[in-house]
């Protein structure tokens, strides 16, 4: 089973992108699907996740508004929406899976490889 991140790319300020994290195989049932993303020497952060089974969703303060994390069960696949870019949003975004409703890289168990997000001003 694995996790296939897409979508990224170069994007001027205030553009927009949608990410793609692909599913091989079943396995977002009763799962927590969150985006993270890491730039250059700083910490892998979070960013949005979403309960498959609900639809709930929660946001970093610093995307709230910009960002929409959402789903296709029947595509197996989450999706990030990224509207009104800014240069700090640049940073290879990943995908993971977990059980757990969290914001931590921890409770997170199954990651996808990571796209590339340049924003630039």
């Amino acid at each position: 089973v694995q996790l296939q991140a897409s979508g990224g790319g170069l994007v001027q300020a205030g553009g927009s992108l949608r990410l793609s994290c692909a599913a091989s195989g079943r396995i977002f049932s009763s799962s927590v699907v969150g985006w993270f993303r890491q730039a250059p020497g700083k910490e892998r952060d979070f960013v949005a996740i979403v309960r498959w089974s609900r639809d709930s969703t929660k946001y970093a303060d610093s995307v709230k508004g910009r960002f929409t994390i959402y789903k296709n069960s029947a595509e197996n696949t989450v999706y990030l929406q990224m509207n009104s870019l800014k240069p700090e949003d640049t940073a290879v975004y990943y995908c993971a899976k977990g059980v757990q409703w969290s914001t931590s890289t921890r409770d997170y168990n199954l990651w996808g490889q990571g796209t590339l997000v340049t924003v630039s001003s």
